[in-house]
């Protein structure tokens, strides 16, 4: 199987290029409503642009520069900018197997170099040995073929190579319910071999596993749900990172929230899980003992 070679394809272009030109069209004093009637768009299409949902044409790009007044300075960088737009990262060779919603994520993942994830119910992605996948995928999806789940397992090996590439910049901080070792995911071989998994995974060096203790009382993660905060580095030097984002697991699919009052309130209930969370071994090592 081919591992990924550290593209972010298209997910960062759309993302920069749909917060500049929400900028402008916002210091133009202009609704959504208006720029799509002046330039005869749907306010659905203006919205999937400034989400970075899109890919985007250098003619379209001129034309909201255009009605948003922009400097003619912008214009070139701007139109460069959405050539990147169309770029394809290494998941799109996995597109039949990524749900619905989910190839923003792993985008956004692949750029990111720094996670922050809190677990409630299941161990994370990333974590996740292909025996627990395929018994997750069992329950959860038992409309799958075989090939179907086959096509997850790749993309989900794809994905955790990330974690031991050489040149990995990639670092995850998870902090995962106690309970969530406990929970009986498969066969008991399945939830061996998964917390061994999670104990090797306490040994890399760009990995740190916590455990939210069940007896340790309330912290914000019992409000929050399962969530991952993603952080990027800088592009460019003397320029700021992209914005942080936060994916929120849901049952119809990820919710992303990128606002930055919103995204503080995600610090802010990490800095809470943080604060009541213990290291790692000796939980798994005690899940281990039970089985």
């Amino acid at each position: 199987m081919a591992l990924p070679q550290g593209t972010t394809g298209s997910t960062m272009p759309r993302r920069q290029l749909g917060r500049r030109l929400r900028d402008l069209r916002n210091r133009a004093g202009m609704t959504t409503r208006v720029a799509a009637r002046r330039l005869e768009w749907s306010e659905a299409k203006i919205w999937r642009i400034e989400t970075g949902q899109t890919s985007l044409r250098g003619l379209d790009v001129e034309a909201m520069c255009k009605i948003y007044g922009a400097p003619s300075e912008l214009l070139e960088p701007l139109t460069a900018l959405a050539r990147d737009t169309k770029a394809r990262g290494w998941w799109t060779a996995y597109s039949d197997a990524i749900p619905e919603g989910l190839e923003v994520y792993i985008g956004l993942e692949e750029a990111a170099s720094r996670l922050f994830v809190y677990a409630n119910e299941l161990v994370p992605g990333l974590l996740r040995t292909e025996g627990y996948l395929r018994a997750v995928l069992a329950a959860a999806h038992p409309e799958l073929s075989a090939d179907a789940v086959d096509r997850r397992v790749q993309l989900s090996q794809a994905r955790q190579a990330q974690l031991t590439r050489a040149d990995t910049s990639l670092r995850v901080d998870a902090l995962i319910s106690e309970a969530v070792l406990h929970r009986r995911i498969g066969t008991t071989a399945v939830v061996a071999e998964q917390l061994d998994q999670l104990r090797r995974m306490c040994e890399l060096p760009n990995v740190r596993i916590r455990l939210v203790p069940m007896d340790c009382g309330y912290h914000d993660g019992m409000s929050s749900g399962q969530f991952v905060l993603l952080e990027f580095p800088e592009v460019d030097s003397g320029n700021p990172p992209e914005p942080s984002v936060v994916c929120v697991e849901a049952l119809t699919g990820p919710l992303y929230v990128d606002k930055e009052p919103e995204v503080a309130r995600f610090h802010a209930a990490l800095a809470s899980i943080e604060a009541v969370a213990v290291d790692a071994r000796a939980g798994i090592e005690s899940a281990l003992g039970v089985l």
